[in-house]
């Protein structure tokens, strides 16, 4: 029996209300399994994740969740094409190596893709940017410049590109401030860019 689960973060409570009923799940770069074990409870779905600490992992396994270790950018090529209704990548794609072969294997083995990032060009980091002159640090990105695990840093506008180069669509755009409070973006333009301190796409493969 599992104990009762921590409360979500408002940003993955809003991925969660995006996931179907009894839908088959891999959530990857799943740390401690909370949304895991969120969907499980309050959605009745056949949760699984990837996790490539051994932190994680063990506090998955510790919760009794069904949870693997696994590399992203290595392991998703195993898995078979639309194995999952929803896969789900929240915060992880900028530490990924290879973002956009990662972005295209989610896209293969789930019928739908949930990703979240945070934003690089939210104006809070372009202010800093432009007037320190070193690598911003904001409630979103705080890490110092040599020990983040960010690799891949992008924007909301890099990351609506990268969709298109690779075939995809967007079914749903939020934009997410640095308290985590969330809005629709029907269509990300300029402004969104430069407000949304992160974001979270809902993506299928093809076009609209």
């Amino acid at each position: 029996m599992l104990a009762k689960a921590p409360a979500l973060r408002k940003e993955l409570l809003r991925i969660a209300e995006m996931v179907p009923a009894s839908a088959r799940v891999l959530d990857v770069g799943c740390g401690g399994g909370e949304l895991i074990e969120h969907l499980t409870r309050t959605k009745g779905a056949d949760a699984r994740g990837i996790e490539l600490s051994q932190a994680g992992v063990n506090a998955c396994v510790a919760k009794g969740l069904p949870v693997i270790q696994g590399d992203a950018d290595t392991d998703l090529a195993e898995y078979p094409a639309n194995s999952f209704d929803v896969v789900i990548l929240s915060q992880t794609i900028q530490a990924t190596r290879q973002p956009k072969l990662v972005l295209a294997q989610l896209l293969r083995i789930g019928k739908r893709v949930i990703v979240s990032f945070p934003n690089f060009g939210f104006w809070k980091v372009r202010l800093s940017l432009a007037l320190t002159g070193r690598m911003p640090r904001t409630g979103v990105l705080n890490y110092a410049w040599h020990e983040t695990p960010n690799i891949h840093l992008c924007t909301i506008a890099d990351f609506v590109l990268l969709t298109r180069e690779i075939g995809a669509h967007a079914e749903r755009a939020l934009a997410v401030t640095e308290g985590g409070e969330v809005r629709e973006l029907p269509s990300p333009g300029y402004w969104d860019n430069l407000t949304a301190a992160g974001a979270i796409f809902q993506l299928k493969q093809g076009a609209s």
